[in-house]
């Protein structure tokens, strides 16, 4: 709830870098979460509902990793092109891509949104959704 996945990253803010890399860091922590509570949370529940492993599994191989290899590969090659003397915001604002990335996360936030809230209801936790304000 408190990554850019859910949280919206308006024009005007942040890097491009860190968003895919905010995205990137919830395969670790998916993964350090499955291994510390182990098969118990991949367990179907009995009323047929999901469970956390299986959402989690693929929020990340449908929802975050299509973003992350068209993206990822496409971001590294342009910043590989930064000039010393510029920053990497002016580096980032200045490709010709930014505008698509953006929308690409906008796009990829309205789906793990989605999954936001089925893992709430599998972890039988309050939806937090409504504390995450609306882009305008």
């Amino acid at each position: 709830m408190t990554r850019v996945s859910v949280v919206p990253l308006r024009d005007d803010e942040g890097l491009l870098r860190e968003a895919l890399s905010s995205l990137y860091s919830l395969f670790g922590s998916t993964r350090e979460v499955l291994r510390k509570y182990g098969p118990e949370v991949a367990e179907p529940k009995k009323n047929g509902q999901y469970n956390f492993g299986y959402l989690a599994v693929a929020m990340l191989n449908y929802g975050i990793r299509p973003l992350l290899a068209s993206w990822h590969p496409a971001l590294e090659d342009w910043e590989t092109r930064r000039p010393a003397d510029r920053s990497r915001r002016e580096h980032e604002q200045s490709w010709a891509h930014a505008d698509d990335l953006r929308a690409a996360l906008r796009d990829t936030r309205g789906i793990l949104t989605a999954y936001a809230g089925l893992l709430a209801s599998a972890c039988g936790v309050p939806n937090l959704l409504s504390a995450v304000p609306s882009v305008d």
